[in-house]
């Protein structure tokens, strides 16, 4: 991968990670909203850190459970959809929308690993 779009997939992941924690500290009022924001992103950070691709260049190939490509894929999208679903759930439609179009214009740029991962 290009170091610009590893730059550019860490910069969304990161900003999912961040729009996930912010609808989780909107789950409540009370005191509790911190727990949940920081909950919500560590589950989806240890779901993201736990399975990989065996040889996978863009990721190491690390992981605690090795998985076909076809669900790291599957894992990557359902982790960048929640994090445009939470910044419109917050009332960011705009960045919501912005967020989205990155994400598109990463998978576009990255057509040789999404190839690579579905024939794994």
């Amino acid at each position: 991968m290009h170091p610009v779009n590893l730059a550019l997939r860490f910069a969304l992941e990161v900003t999912a990670l961040g729009a996930m924690g912010w609808w989780g500290s909107t789950l409540t009022d009370s005191g509790w909203k911190w727990l949940a924001a920081v909950g919500v992103v560590l589950a989806v950070a240890a779901v993201w850190g736990t399975f990989a691709v065996p040889g996978d260049p863009s990721r190491g190939g690390q992981g605690l459970v090795q998985v076909p490509g076809i669900v790291r894929l599957a894992i990557e999208l359902l982790v960048f959809a929640a994090g445009t679903y939470a910044l419109r759930s917050v009332g960011r439609p705009g960045l919501a929308i912005g967020f989205g179009v990155l994400v598109i214009a990463h998978y576009a740029w990255s057509y040789e690993r999404i190839a690579w991962l579905l024939k794994q």
